[in-house]
């Protein structure tokens, strides 16, 4: 049997957020615990506290991740050191040090998602952060675990529905609600796990969200309108029209899971099913250079003919432009043992099957389709501590067809098969701690065409060490080869891509995408007192990048092609405890990007900021920010300056019980209060705003 078988305002801001300050509550002493307590990585299949980490890897809980957007680049947007390429309220992957696409793998609970997320900005990322357990920003030697090229880190969505223990009461769960202003967000999600017996555990969980298209303030549209005058003249018409709300940037979509694993006493072994149904809007997407084709280097963009008027962008049906109909079925085994055989603490092992298709609509039909089938599996092998090391090794299998028909095929059918071998290793050595990474993958993609199938191999290590040099104090140093496999979109692309605006051909004779890498961090951590800064810088030998080569209007013409790069930046932050009630705190981060000694694009512009927690007794708590994005003027070619904003963020909870062992949690948040214009220079919609002033308030239940 074969394996696819088997695996089926400044000043002003200031005076706010000190007015405010008063009110906001923070829980300190929860705070000062997790700054002690071990670091529970999901993704990593070892145990290791907080001391261990070289780099700056950080968690975000799912208490934070309720009250944040529920696309995974916006709800980690506010994590120092990551933006959003948000393509409207549907679809968002974090920018993670400058980079994006398929230099920030996502991950599924340690797996591949088997999406087209990566292939476009428009394309949805299959995780539901509502239902996560916590998301995961990996960096440093462990990211080999998992994909190579991911030099910036790596993200790993954590998830519940394949339980791992037995419900202490027997059963557990959690409910909640919210409702958001700024597009009238409406958003419930709910889970349960129940025991059905001694050592069998059912998982059900799920969520359901629909929201309008979003306020943005002082947005003014501009329509254009064409008329056939005859005798192949056209007359275009264009009107500034001022509009509250953004158009075409609704979203819905719902989420079921249900798993259920036996657990014994040396670990468990699980079975899920994944449903996912997406609608979301489609802002900016226009069809104005349709015509548009390749002449050589050149583009051709003639007239429409006559009678050959379309006018995508004033769809008068239910929906109010473009829009992506997405529906996604997924499998997931997981299985974990201890002391399997001699020489080895633990066993782990996943396997999945995903089902995935979009459609992309207009005036009610259906103009591209995007079909994925995606296999993922891997095994690891914790093994005993040999001359006082500590590691994993194991092998991973990836294979996803593809196939994109309608009039944005870009490519034709293919197939990527991918197979991994990876270790990792971490030792402490008096006052050092050392960890060493490697990772090797095979890759080849068939290619339904007479292009030529790709076959290459690729192999990345990463060494880490963390000296405490002093009482409170480490020295991290970072220092990784990595070598990342180019897509086949990258290598076969050639066909119009409305959603950025291009035209896009593919170079079959790309090779691996090859980088060295340099990270250095200081760290203090005391009673009062915390903070850390990393400097980075990233080189690249082959950087694989679409590069303009031709400009019609807002519409280019690219090929994927290697150059030399560097990104390089900075991130720091601190804290100090004022008294038991108040904590104030500072970050900032900064990325600088050049390509072949331009600027590269889509780079965000820095962020200064500082943040204010405190925390009364009786449940109360929350917080007060205030940053600072600044323009962002260092651009590449066809690309234009982002004017900088300033952002002031409120919130307020409260935590109490219902009845005994039962909590809950009630809590309201002012987001964007000065109503400021956002825009995002990582975004392939940096002419869009971003939502303005909003309120949003929910509650949490847990049972």
């Amino acid at each position: 049997m074969s394996f696819e078988n088997i695996f089926k305002k400044n000043l002003i801001t200031a005076s706010i957020l000190m007015a405010t300050a008063p009110f906001a509550f923070a829980d300190n002493a929860q705070a000062q615990a997790q700054q002690l307590e071990t670091i529970h990585v999901q993704a990593h299949p070892l145990e290791q506290t907080a001391a261990d980490f070289a780099v700056a890897d950080s968690i975000v809980s799912q208490k934070k991740l309720a009250e944040r957007p529920a696309t995974i680049g916006d709800a980690l947007a506010g994590e120092l050191g990551v933006a959003s390429n948000q393509f409207g309220a549907g679809s968002s992957r974090p920018v993670i040090r400058g980079q994006d696409g398929p230099r920030v793998k996502v991950l599924q609970h340690a797996s591949e998602t088997a999406d087209v997320s990566a292939l476009s900005p428009d394309h949805a990322v299959t995780v539901d952060p509502i239902l996560a357990k916590q998301v995961e920003i990996i960096r440093g030697p462990s990211t080999l675990l998992y994909g190579a090229g991911s030099v910036g880190g790596l993200v790993n969505v954590t998830d519940q529905k394949i339980p791992t223990h037995m419900p202490d009461q027997g059963y557990e769960g959690q409910a909640g609600l919210r409702y958001n202003s700024g597009n009238d967000e409406k958003l419930a999600s709910a889970g349960v796990t129940a025991a059905l017996g001694d050592q069998f555990a059912i998982r059900v969980e799920g969520s359901k969200r629909k929201a309008n298209n979003y306020i943005a303030p002082d947005y003014v549209h501009t329509h254009s309108h064409e008329h056939d005058l005859g005798n192949g003249v056209i007359e275009e018409h264009v009107e500034q029209v001022p509009e509250q709300r953004v158009d075409n940037t609704f979203a819905e979509g719902q989420t079921v899971n249900i798993g259920g694993s036996w657990i014994h006493d040396r670990g468990f072994v699980g079975l899920s099913y994944s449903r996912r149904e997406d609608q979301y809007g489609l802002p900016g997407h226009s069809h104005e250079y349709e015509n548009c084709h390749p002449h050589g280097d050149e583009l051709d963009c003639h007239a429409h003919a006559a009678g050959g008027v379309h006018d995508h962008d004033h769809d008068e049906e239910e929906h109010g432009g473009p829009w992506v109909d997405l529906k996604s079925e997924r499998y997931d085994l997981r299985t974990e043992l201890a002391e399997p055989f001699k020489g080895f603490q633990k066993l782990r092992a996943h396997a999945s099957f995903t089902d995935y298709k979009h459609d992309e609509v207009e005036e009610s039909e259906v103009m591209t389709t995007f079909k994925s089938q995606g296999y993922d599996a891997r095994l690891e092998l914790v093994h005993n501590p040999i001359a006082d090391w500590e590691g994993v090794i194991g092998a991973q299998y990836n294979r996803q067809k593809l196939n994109i028909t309608g009039e944005e095929s870009l490519m034709n059918p293919n197939t990527t098969e991918k197979w991994s071998v990876f270790g990792l290793e971490h030792k402490q050595i008096g006052d050092f701690h050392v960890e060493l990474g490697a990772r090797a993958d095979q890759q080849k993609i068939d290619i339904d065409s007479t292009q030529k199938d790709f076959s290459d191999y690729a192999i990345s290590y990463s060494g880490a060490v963390n000296w405490a040099f002093a009482p409170d104090y480490k020295l991290s140093f970072v220092a990784s080869h990595q070598e990342r496999l180019p897509l086949a979109q990258e290598l076969y692309a050639n066909g119009k891509h409305f959603a950025t605006n291009t035209y896009e051909r593919g170079n079959e004779n790309l090779g691996a995408e090859k980088s060295n890498n340099l990270e250095l961090g200081l760290h203090y951590e005391a009673d009062k007192l915390d903070y850390h800064v990393h400097v980075y810088h990233n080189w690249y030998d082959s950087y694989i990048y679409a590069a303009t080569t031709d400009q019609h209007d807002n519409f280019r013409l690219v090929d994927y092609t290697q150059d030399k790069a560097k990104f390089y930046g900075l991130e720091a932050e601190t804290g100090y405890q004022v008294n038991e009630m108040y904590k104030i705190g500072l970050f900032g981060d900064y990325v600088r990007g050049k390509i072949d000694g331009a600027n590269a694009p889509r780079v965000p512009a820095g962020r200064l900021g500082t943040k204010v927690n405190a925390g009364f007794a009786d449940g109360w708590t929350g917080m007060a920010e205030y940053y600072h994005v600044f323009q962002q003027d260092k651009f590449a070619d066809y690309e234009q300056e982002t004017q900088g904003y300033n952002m002031v963020n409120v919130g307020l909870s409260y935590a109490g019980q219902y009845a005994k062992g039962n909590d809950y949690r009630v809590y309201f948040n002012a987001n964007n209060l000065l109503d400021d214009q956002v825009y995002s220079h990582a975004s392939f919609l940096s002419n869009i705003p971003q939502i303005g002033r909003n309120f949003s308030v929910g509650v949490e239940l847990g049972f």
